[in-house]
């Protein structure tokens, strides 16, 4: 059975569209929807452009009330019968009781080689610590920030010259490459881990 697939993104959606793209032919799964907290996110144009569909769910109407955002959040989910979420650029914290009943069925694309630089500025602290590889990992999403179970990682190589921005557009390129990857074979039922 094919599995339908939310994606929730903050900004350009450039991993959206990858997913997006690639769930076509023989693919295990199809998008039902891409969410998004920012009404003026370009990704939600691209979206809409497309035909796909797409909600709003404006997490400063919320303010402190994370329980008021995780309802609304899941209300806006239900009419779609999503089986999986994709986090790709959403750039809110989910409340734990969120994060609890996806548990196995969200996943997450980061910036670093995790366990290594959970959190943001990933690049500019990778570059710091003198690294010679840099990369992404697609992790399952749990309460723990960035510490899901790893589903794939890519590496590339730090140049010398490199700074936070040249390092984040080749990383950015092979998260095009992993993400979709990695969603083929989570929807297939095949966890086993990606190494790009």
């Amino acid at each position: 059975m094919t599995k339908r697939v939310a994606i929730f993104i903050s900004g350009a959606g450039s991993n959206m569209r990858a997913l997006v793209e690639d769930m076509t032919g023989d693919h295990p799964a199809r998008p039902a929807l891409v969410l998004s907290n920012n009404a003026e996110a370009a990704g939600i144009s691209w979206a809409r452009q497309r035909g796909l569909h797409t909600e709003i769910v404006d997490h400063r109407a919320h303010g402190a009330d994370r329980a008021g955002f995780d309802a609304e959040i899941a209300a806006r989910l239900a009419p779609y019968a999503v089986d999986i979420i994709c986090l790709a650029g959403f750039m809110r914290v989910l409340p734990d009781d969120f994060v609890t009943h996806w548990h196995g069925r969200m996943i997450n694309i980061h910036p670093s080689l995790l366990p290594k630089y959970r959190g943001l500025h990933t690049h500019a602290r990778a570059l710091a610590a003198g690294d010679r590889e840099a990369g992404c990992t697609v992790h399952e999403v749990t309460a723990e920030l960035d510490g899901g179970p790893i589903l794939g990682q890519a590496r590339v190589a730090v140049h010398p010259d490199d700074t936070p921005e040249t390092l984040a557009a080749r990383v950015l390129a092979r998260e095009h490459v992993l993400y979709p990857t990695v969603l083929r074979r989570f929807a297939a039922g095949d966890r086993r881990k990606v190494a790009l």
